[in-house]
């Protein structure tokens, strides 16, 4: 029964729109370990899962795992973009990335484009990790989970919401 309960939850919750949903996604262009730029709108016609954490963050160590598996399903349907802000750095992620077999670009922001996400002002600055976003092929954010929602996802309910959005609009009506 209390299966049941966890996996209701989780599917009311992927079903209804996150409270930062429904936007277009702010622009972005953040390098990775590589000094190589990574612009969201390059990946316009993919579902974009991005995750915003730090290297020691115990959630997020829990989530990476989840959306490896997710990434490998969907394989060239759905990029995982990860992004990083201080204190993390190159020496930090490097190790992350080897340690949980990270295989797509974790990108370095300054906090600005995380901010933009999760809408913070200075009368709200403070941001949650991790903070997941689904951003649909359009590139629109269509869902996120943040800290104490990332928890109780499973890779069976991140894949829902992934098929979810690469259904074409003519098709989903």
């Amino acid at each position: 029964m209390r299966l049941f309960v966890v996996l209701l939850g989780c599917a009311l919750a992927l079903n209804g729109a996150g409270k930062l949903s429904g936007r277009r996604a702010p622009g972005f262009s953040l390098p990775d370990m590589q000094m190589r730029q990574h612009d969201l709108a390059d990946y316009r016609g993919k579902v974009v899962l991005i995750d915003i954490m730090r290297t020691n963050c115990p959630e997020c160590q829990r989530l990476t795992p989840k959306l490896e598996a997710v990434k490998a399903k969907f394989s060239g349907r759905v990029v995982v973009l990860s992004v990083v802000t201080l204190p993390d750095n190159q020496t930090t992620v490097a190790k992350y990335v080897a340690a949980h077999k990270v295989t797509g670009p974790v990108l370095f922001d300054c906090g600005q484009m995380a901010a933009s996400f999760v809408k913070a002002t200075p009368q709200n600055p403070s941001m949650s990790l991790p903070h997941l976003f689904f951003i649909d092929t359009g590139g629109v954010i269509r869902n996120d989970f943040s800290d104490h929602e990332v928890s109780g996802l499973t890779v069976e309910a991140l894949s829902a919401e992934v098929e979810r959005l690469l259904v074409p609009a003519s098709k989903s009506k």
